[in-house]
């Protein structure tokens, strides 16, 4: 008798388990397609990048500085026009403007990607957004991104991309 009730509860619980994943809606997008088809994410790189521009004009005209005072240096010292200590003294500005220039690059890369993160997190967000009307107004359950190469197998039947480029007016 026990063994009766055991499986009559296994086989309801397998026919619920079945009926939960039969009513749940599947479907994918490819977000770097569409992030290629927004016109607001060209304008947000060419920002981007003209900051980037910007970032290094000013990085190579702090390198050639650099090197124009240490070549400087150097022929002072062939000439022998500079005293061992003002050589010392010298090479150690030289140090310290060359550490200037390394942070400079450093933070340079940081500023890049907030940069990037302030211009192209709304555009994000908005693809987001529009994800998630689509999830809501057709009823499903999961959304894959198939660009990030998670989905193994997908019927194309299932994509919503479509609808979703249509949400952001493309």
């Amino acid at each position: 008798m026990y063994t009766k009730f055991s499986k009559l509860i296994a086989l309801s619980l397998m026919l619920s388990l079945t009926t939960m994943l039969s009513a749940q809606k599947f479907g994918y997008v490819n977000t770097q397609e569409i992030i290629q088809n927004l016109p607001q994410v060209k304008e947000a790189n060419s920002n981007i990048e003209a900051f980037q521009m910007q970032l290094q004009k000013k990085g190579q005209e702090m390198l050639q500085s650099f090197q124009a005072k240490y070549q400087e240096l150097e022929r002072k010292q062939a000439e022998g026009l500079i005293s061992p200590k003002e050589l010392e003294v010298e090479a150690q500005k030289l140090k310290e403007e060359e550490s200037k220039i390394l942070e400079f690059e450093q933070s340079s890369q940081q500023k890049i990607l907030e940069k990037s993160e302030t211009v192209l997190g709304p555009i994000r967000q908005q693809i987001q957004d529009a994800i998630n009307m689509v999830a809501d107004e057709n009823g499903y359950t999961y959304i894959f991104d198939y660009s990030t190469g998670f989905i193994l197998f997908a019927d194309s039947s299932a994509d919503v991309g479509n609808l979703v480029k249509a949400k952001l007016g493309l």
